[in-house]
C-alpha cells in the first residue's frame, strides 16, 4: 500500500502506508503541486501543477517524470482518468477543461468555462465531465455531443471549490467558499442528458470547504460524505439524512485534500501543517502521521492494492 503526498515544497513523497516511512521522493521543479491522481491500473501518478501535468512511474524510484502535458497556461487544479485509463481530463485556472489521449501528444478537446476552474469530476457513465469554477458555475460537459449540456449556479459569485459524484451516479455534491454543500440527485432525462434534482443543502463548516468526497462502492451499505475545511477539521456525514457522524480533529492548519481507502475504512488527509494523516473511520482517530514536507501539504493519492473481492 502506497501513499503519495505533495504541496508547495517542489517534491512528491511516496510513503509506506503502514510505517510512516518515506520510500522515496520525486522531483517537481515548479513551485507547487495542486492535485495528485493515480491511474486506474495503478501504474502512473499524475501531478498537476502550474501550469504542467507530469506523469510519474509509481513503481520506479526515479525522481524524474516520464511525460509532461504542457498546454494549460495557469494552475492546473483538477486531474483524473477515464476508467480504462485511455484518457485524462484536467481543469485549470486558465478557465479551460481539457481532455488528453494518453496514447498521443497534446490535448484532444478543450471546453471553455469562462472562469478559473477549481474542480472537475467524471460521471461514472464515463461520458460526462462536471466542472466547478471560481464564479460559482457548475457545468456538465457532454463528451458524446461535445458540448455543455447543463449549467447551474447554486450561489452567485461564490466559488465552487470541490465536486464529488457517488460511485453509482446517483448523487453529486458541490462544496463552496461559504462552507456549504449542495446535494443533488442525478436523474437521466428523456435524452442522454443528466438532470440535477435538488436534494439537500448542508451548512457543513464556518470556513471554506476545500474538498468534499463521497465514499467508495466497497463502503456499502454505509454512505458517507467527507468535508475538509479551512477550519482545520474534516467532518464525516452520513448521506442518509446528512447527519454528522464524526469530526476529525488534529490538524493545525487548513485541510486541503482527503481520500478514502478502497473499502472506506480509512481516510487520508493533507494539510497546510505540512503533514498527512491516516484516520480510521471506526473511531475517528488519527493512527498515522506522515511528516517530511517542509511546506504546506495540499494533495494526496492512495494506492491501496486491488479492489476487495465481490461477496
Amino acid at each position: 500500500m502506497l501513499l503519495a503526498t505533495a504541496g508547495y515544497d517542489c517534491s512528491i513523497k511516496m510513503w509506506e502506508l503502514d510505517s510512516e516511512r518515506c520510500q522515496h521522493t520525486k522531483g517537481y521543479p515548479e513551485l507547487q503541486v495542486n492535485r495528485l491522481e493515480i491511474t486506474p491500473d495503478k501504474s502512473f501518478l499524475a501531478a498537476a501543477g502550474n501550469p504542467h501535468i507530469r506523469l510519474f512511474d509509481v513503481n520506479s524510484n526515479s525522481p524524474q517524470s516520464v511525460i509532461s502535458y504542457d498546454s494549460h497556461t495557469n494552475n492546473v487544479m483538477a486531474v483524473g482518468f477515464q476508467c480504462d485509463g485511455n484518457w485524462m481530463y484536467s481543469g485549470s485556472e486558465d478557465g479551460t477543461v481539457k481532455i488528453w489521449d494518453l496514447r498521443a501528444p497534446g490535448y484532444q478537446r478543450e471546453y471553455e468555462s469562462r472562469a478559473a476552474v477549481n474542480t472537475v469530476v467524471l460521471h461514472p457513465n464515463q461520458t460526462e465531465l462536471i466542472s466547478g469554477d471560481q464564479n460559482g458555475n457548475i457545468r456538465v460537459w457532454d463528451l458524446t455531443a461535445n458540448s455543455c449540456s447543463c449549467e447551474l449556479v447554486p450561489e452567485v459569485d461564490t466559488a465552487v471549490r470541490s465536486l464529488t459524484v457517488m460511485w453509482d451516479g446517483s448523487l453529486v455534491v458541490a462544496a463552496n467558499n461559504h462552507g456549504t454543500c449542495y446535494v443533488w440527485r442525478l436523474l437521466r432525462g428523456n435524452q442522454t442528458m443528466t438532470n440535477f434534482e435538488p436534494l439537500h443543502k448542508l451548512q457543513a463548516h464556518n470556513g471554506y470547504i476545500l474538498k468534499c468526497l463521497l465514499s467508495p462502492e466497497f463502503c456499502e451499505p454505509h454512505r458517507y460524505l467527507a468535508t475538509a475545511s479551512s477550519d482545520h477539521t474534516v467532518k464525516i456525514w452520513n448521506v442518509d439524512g446528512f447527519t454528522l457522524e464524526k469530526t476529525l480533529t488534529g490538524h493545525q492548519r487548513w485541510v486541503w485534500d482527503c481520500v478514502f481507502s478502497v473499502d472506506g475504512a480509512y481516510l487520508i488527509t493533507a494539510s497546510s501543517d505540512t503533514t498527512a494523516r491516516l484516520w480510521t473511520m471506526a473511531t475517528g482517530e488519527a493512527i498515522r502521521v506522515y511528516q517530511g514536507h517542509h511546506k504546506a501539504t495540499v494533495c494526496c493519492a492512495l494506492h491501496d492494492g486491488a479492489e476487495p473481492p465481490q461477496p
